[in-house]
């Protein structure tokens, strides 16, 4: 799936900021990025009175309400998500997602420390970046909080290129793991049915979905 990096780090540390930046680099480089925000108190999204709780009510599985510049989807949740069951929503359009938090989850992250609120994070899963305004005593690669490209290159060469061609299978909604022989073989069937039919030109993307009856 599309690779994830979580920012994180203690509140007032700069996570929203460096976030913004990385955003504009990547993009000025061609990349299109999603991003992610947790928010463990919960959120009110649909006043009672408006339609699109009233569409929850009658017992829609999930609610999209559409203006002119934007999309919101609203989807009730029976229990919390993972965050690579979150990400599931934005589908594959994009070449990396960038969640701010999620600091208990497993994906690849980054943290960004600041000496004046408080001392680094322990005992981070998977932490591969650190983003300070001071030295530290870490085997962790380290970056000035203004190293916005520094970091970019390490995102761009670590996580998106490594990614720019993939295929992925999800049965019953669970992802099966392919090796590099059924990969292949996966992916130039589907290529060659494709290309096989009337008006299809040069393909970026192909997908195909399959529900079954019974």
């Amino acid at each position: 799936m599309t690779p994830i990096v979580s920012i994180v780090g203690r509140s007032k540390s700069g996570k929203t900021t460096l976030l913004e930046k990385l955003i504009g680099e990547l993009k000025s480089r061609g990349y299109r990025v999603a991003t992610m925000k947790h928010t463990p108190m919960g959120m009110n999204l649909a006043d009672d009175d408006k339609d699109s709780n009233r569409h929850l009510k009658a017992g829609s599985e999930a609610v999209i309400m559409s203006a002119p510049d934007k999309l919101v989807m609203v989807k009730p949740l029976a229990e919390p998500q993972t965050l690579e069951k979150i990400a599931r929503n934005f589908g594959e359009d994009y070449d990396i997602i960038i969640a701010e938090g999620f600091k208990q989850e497993d994906a690849p992250k980054i943290e960004v420390h600041r000496k004046g609120v408080g001392t680094p994070l322990k005992d981070m899963k998977k932490l591969f970046a650190i983003a300070t305004d001071e030295p530290l005593d870490t085997t962790v690669r380290q970056f000035g909080l203004d190293d916005v490209k520094g970091i970019a290159d390490l995102l761009e060469e670590g996580f998106i290129k490594p990614q720019k061609e993939r295929i992925l299978m999800y049965v019953d909604d669970a992802p099966v793991p392919l090796s590099a022989f059924p990969r292949d073989i996966v992916s130039n069937i589907l290529i060659a049915i494709a290309n096989s039919l009337k008006g299809v030109g040069k393909i970026r993307t192909l997908k195909i979905f399959l529900k079954k009856g019974g």
